[in-house]
């Protein structure tokens, strides 16, 4: 049996039990073996800079007023109740199973290599509930903000890829859980446990110039006492991965998804998806409704501020699916997950 086999196997079977929450494990020096993609090399980092396409034009940044933030309350839940918030860029102010959960938070004004925020953060700090844990999809700057999580207690459980705790604890977090793909956590809730599966993604790890792939990347299922899921797809590429997701992690009601930073096509392809295959990864996670992210925030690529927003809605609307599972939402906004499909 081939290990392509294997994996496709293992993949269709019933979810594994949980690990041990804070467990210390020994990882591979490098996780370069999960790419999906080669990585850009000096070439194409010459190409990207002789066409000049690092930003959008100084025409097309007329738009940045334009871009929809209306910060409002954060939602009034329950125990029963899971409600999104989206802070900006990919993070995401999660209300499951009673938890208060942060995906990839950067509450940051900036951060290394970008220019300032676009917009402000969707969420005043101040106004944030306590935080009963954090996810982490990857260590990329723009996903892993440590001015962030230093404003956090030292005991906020943090769920991290592997090969991230020795990051963390060296910062004082003593909670912390590091996993490989499709392995998971509970964590207790006042209506039970809220469970994590860390799943994979089409992208890479880097943060210094000599940790290229040491850490591993993915996203997450979170999945309410009542059933409910939501899936953070945290930073990726279109590819294989949806579909095996959604045939592991079935009745998924929110995708949360990337439609930004995506231009140059033939550079940033592999790793982050367009508007378009966003959706269709939706459709391939068999997602009832999709939350677009990863845009609107900072500016990582060429394309113009408000193009993903049109594009978004335009492959929504060609697949015929109901408007209202659509939730666009400005940055500050947020939604309340009803059930039933």
């Amino acid at each position: 049996m081939t290990e392509q086999t294997e994996r496709s196997l293992a993949e269709r079977r019933p979810l594994g039990d949980p690990r041990p929450l804070g467990e210390r494990r020994v990882w591979p020096r490098s996780f370069v073996d999960r790419l999906t993609a080669p990585l850009p090399g000096v070439r194409a980092l010459a190409r990207l800079a002789r066409e000049g396409r690092l930003r959008p034009s100084p025409e097309a940044l007329r738009e940045v007023p334009a871009l929809p933030v209306e910060p409002g309350p954060l939602p009034v839940v329950d125990a029963a109740t899971t409600a999104v918030t989206w802070a900006g860029h990919a993070s995401w102010v999660l209300r499951v199973g009673g938890l208060t959960v942060l995906t990839d938070p950067v509450w940051s004004r900036r951060i290394l290599g970008t220019p300032p925020r676009l917009t402000p953060v969707g969420v005043r700090w101040e106004d944030l509930p306590p935080v009963d844990a954090v996810v982490i999809s990857h260590n990329h700057y723009d996903h892993l903000d440590a001015p962030t999580l230093k404003r956090l207690p030292r005991d906020t459980p943090l769920l991290l890829p592997a090969g991230l705790a020795r990051w963390a604890r060296r910062r004082r977090f003593t909670r912390v859980t590091e996993l490989d793909w499709w392995e998971a956590v509970e964590l207790p809730g006042p209506a039970g446990p809220v469970r994590f599966d860390f799943v994979p993604a089409h992208h890479w790890s880097k943060r210094t110039l000599t940790d290229t792939c040491r850490s591993l990347w993915g996203g997450w299922v979170l999945t309410s006492p009542a059933g409910q899921r939501v899936y953070f797809a945290g930073d990726t590429g279109y590819g294989h991965w949806f579909s095996r997701i959604g045939d592991r992690y079935t009745g998924i009601d929110l995708a949360l998804l990337p439609i930004g930073a995506y231009d140059p096509r033939w550079m940033l392809g592999p790793v982050h998806t367009d508007p378009e295959e966003a959706v269709l990864a939706c459709q391939d996670l068999g997602a009832r409704a999709m939350a677009p992210m990863h845009w609107s925030t900072f500016l990582l690529s060429a394309e113009p501020p408000l193009e993903p927003l049109h594009r978004v809605r335009a492959a929504w609307s060609a697949t015929g699916r109901p408007r209202e599972n659509l939730w666009d939402l400005p940055v500050g906004g947020s939604r309340v997950l009803t059930p039933g499909r």
